[in-house]
């Protein structure tokens, strides 16, 4: 009962409303109501501010918050570990992935599905900030994400690839026939980025900055996919990560061209949090993951198909086998 207590007392805080509470919690507001009240006379602490609604959290009502998505995250572990042992591991791998890491992410799991058939991957595109939240109230697993720009804290950090730019234009530019292109020249350009809540964007404008430019694109957008829009159709270019590239492989109408002056990468990698022991899906995760090669799960998801500019791009890609 009072594990039940905790998660009715969680989801009233995640709803901030008792009526959405009791509705997400399959019961009705007066058992939910009743089930606070109670947990609150057992730990002898107010744990929200009423009045004609739900106002907030008491300062022992954040306190217990995070204690209650601890040990309801530590039962679920559980559960699913003594599950596993006798019928095999089930339940759903929650998993954070920055938008750059996008193109990765289905090597990144193939091993842990094949290993795991009767579990599911939960995958969700989120910001860098973000995946620390998720982390931090045990929503998710793991997450893939930057190491070494705007780190997260109180994680586990597994190298994964070094990521590196590409400037995407279209097959007319002036810049269609050249191998490189620097950021400086890049910068004069009518682009379309995506928008500064992305950590990528970030990462790209820093650069700018240590070149003491500033790149003004007419179009920002929170999603690749609305980058991918105007690159096709918009008469823009952009910056992208290397991997992203293989989006427009075989494609006669965009060109990627390596960016110097300065050659830039940031390490990306998996994240998860830092406790023992590990929750079950984050440590099913590891063990699939070590000795897998990301380089080859990129061509096999092209076909065949990817031009000598992608080929020289995964070979750029490689798993760090040593610290996972």
């Amino acid at each position: 009962m009072f594990l039940r207590h905790l998660s009715y007392f969680v989801t009233l805080a995640r709803e901030k409303h008792f009526a959405r509470a009791a509705e997400a919690c399959h019961v009705s507001q007066p058992t939910l109501s009743a089930a606070i009240r109670k947990l609150e006379e057992d730990l002898e602490v107010r744990l929200a501010v009423r009045g004609h609604r739900f106002l907030g959290l008491t300062a022992e009502g954040e306190r217990v918050l995070a204690w209650a998505q601890q040990i309801l995250s530590d039962y679920e572990g559980l559960r699913i570990d003594l599950t596993g042992l006798r019928s095999g591991l089930s339940g759903s791998l929650r998993l954070g992935v920055i938008p750059a890491a996008m193109p990765l992410v289905s090597c990144l799991t193939a091993r842990f599905s094949s290993s795991h058939p009767a579990a599911t991957v939960e995958v969700m595109s989120m910001t860098s900030r973000s995946i620390q939240k998720g982390l931090d109230s045990f929503e998710l697993d793991a997450g893939v994400t930057y190491l070494d720009n705007e780190p997260l804290e109180h994680v586990r950090r597994f190298p994964l690839y070094k990521e590196r730019y590409i400037f995407v234009t279209s097959g007319g530019s002036r810049y269609a026939g050249r191998r490189t292109i620097s950021w400086r020249e890049a910068a004069e350009e009518r682009l379309c980025l995506l928008s500064q809540d992305m950590q990528n964007r970030r990462i790209i404008d820093a650069v700018f900055n240590s070149l003491e430019i500033e790149a003004k694109p007419p179009v920002v957008s929170n999603s690749f996919l609305g980058v991918c829009s105007y690159l096709r159709h918009g008469g823009f270019s952009s910056i992208v990560p290397h991997t992203f590239f293989y989006v427009f492989a075989g494609s006669r109408d965009l060109v990627g061209i390596d960016l110097v002056e300065p050659m830039h990468g940031q390490v990306i990698g998996l994240v998860m949090t830092d406790r023992d022991p590990l929750p079950p899906m984050a440590n099913a995760l590891i063990a699939a993951t070590g000795g897998a090669d990301l380089e080859d799960g990129l061509a096999a998801a092209t076909r065949g198909k990817v031009d000598q500019a992608f080929l020289s791009i995964v070979q750029n890609i490689s798993l760090d086998k040593d610290r996972i």
